[in-house]
């Protein structure tokens, strides 16, 4: 029909939605163009196209559906739907959600033009827990949080990445006031501040790159992983990213893609070579019962989950933050950690306790946690009482012959600088 066609045919079903016909002059004003301008569009006459406030003016009065809009937008620019227009079909989420649990068993999550995670199925909560918390966002993770830079391999450089995907984003849409709030948070922090000043690249998105990580999860083995991305159709502000992951030779200076390994990066890194490959797939557990029932209606129910035997977390609950029920499993070693969502339904993760327990260092000082902490330690032990002191005896001596090289550290840097406090005392007991 080309434009001046549909521009007759939108006008038309305009006019018969509100019950009488929409005149050209009416179009027009709307616009903020005279009469003939508007007409000459319709004939076909105008050979010039149109600029997107226009188009944007054009689809609000002739009440355009997002597919006529977008197609009023290629005939004119050759654009592409607002990427800030998101569908207010329910059934959008509800597909996307049954898309990104069937990626099982790869770790994939949904999150916004800004980072932030809108969904996720189980394979991700166990591998990455931060993605329940309440407020749960990629950058804030990767750039400020500890865990980040523990089990990234070369942190710096996986920094200058998220900085250069930022650098992206700011340039391409400054009106964000969210975005900005995130860039200005992030920066506060020194490395990524230096990192920011520095780093004068940017990166539309990190599709198909290849890095390596060290996942509590996987008993901090290693694992090479890949990072894919998909936008949505339905939701083209957002992102889709499904997380597969690789064995290669770690000696091997080609990645398992046979890629230059970490070509990514502004140069490649020095990782830990030590990896005990049988040991590492031999632990992974990821895929759970629980993968085809991922939300229940009441915390009751996500307790039930856990099991007669269930125990109760509720200070370690409070730590983790609002909407927050967290339900130990001994028989099976697990936490349930359920989020209370938007629809009042409650989402349902299953997290290793050993996972637990690392992902919360900060429970261990507080006094009222102690015996949620020790029933989550004790899940983490063998069930036999005989194996549980077998091991516990192999771990204290591990603990131990570490608290005895890090207070050799601490002494050597006390002796060089007296104005340290010094932790252990007397100082002959080292």
């Amino acid at each position: 029909m080309g434009l001046a066609g549909l521009l007759r045919a939108w006008r038309k079903a305009a006019g018969a939605r509100r019950g009488r016909p929409l005149t050209q002059p009416e179009v027009a004003e709307a616009v903020g163009r005279g009469e003939r301008w508007y007409r000459d569009l319709e004939r076909g006459a105008t050979t010039r196209p149109l600029n997107r406030e226009q188009c944007e003016a054009l689809a609000q009065v002739l009440q355009l559906s997002e597919d006529e809009r977008h197609a009023l937008l290629l005939h004119n620019i050759g654009g592409s739907l607002d990427a800030s227009v998101p569908s207010g079909d329910p059934r959008v989420r509800r597909a996307l959600r049954l898309l990104i649990d069937k990626q099982m068993p790869s770790p994939t999550y949904l999150c916004d033009s800004n980072w932030n995670i809108l969904a996720y199925n189980q394979a991700m909560a166990e591998w990455w827990p931060w993605v329940i918390e309440p407020g749960a966002n990629l950058m804030r993770w990767a750039l400020l949080s500890p865990e980040a830079r523990v089990q990234y391999h070369d942190w710096h450089q996986h920094a200058k990445a998220y900085v250069r995907l930022l650098k992206f984003a700011q340039a391409s849409n400054r009106d964000n006031a969210e975005l900005m709030q995130l860039i200005n948070d992030v920066r506060k922090d020194p490395d990524v501040r230096h990192i920011w000043e520095t780093c004068n690249e940017f990166a539309k998105n990190r599709d198909g790159h290849v890095f390596r990580m060290s996942l509590p999860a996987m008993n901090w083995e290693t694992v090479e992983v890949v990072s894919h991305l998909l936008y949505p159709a339905s939701l083209p502000d957002c992102r889709l990213v499904v997380i597969t992951w690789l064995q290669g030779d770690d000696d091997d200076e080609r990645d398992s893609l046979g890629g230059e390994r970490n070509g990514w990066a502004a140069s490649p890194s020095e990782n830990d070579k030590q990896v005990d490959r049988g040991g590492a797939a031999s632990r992974r557990r990821i895929a759970h019962n629980l993968t085809k029932r991922l939300s229940v209606p009441s915390a009751k129910d996500a307790a039930a989950l856990a099991g007669d035997d269930r125990v109760d977390l509720p200070i370690l609950s409070q730590m983790i933050g609002e909407n927050c029920q967290l339900t130990l499993s001994p028989s099976t070693h697990s936490v349930i950690w359920a989020t209370k969502e938007e629809d009042g339904d409650w989402g349902i993760a299953e997290v290793d306790a050993y996972t637990m327990i690392v992902r919360m260092p900060q429970a261990a000082s507080v006094e009222a946690a102690y015996e949620e902490l020790k029933a989550l330690m004790r899940a983490v032990l063998p069930a036999d009482p005989k194996d549980a002191v077998a091991r516990i005896q192999v771990l204290a001596t591990q603990w131990d012959q570490r608290m005895k090289l890090l207070q050799a550290i601490h002494r050597d840097l006390w002796q060089a600088d007296k104005t340290l406090p010094y932790i252990w005392h007397p100082v002959d007991e080292i």
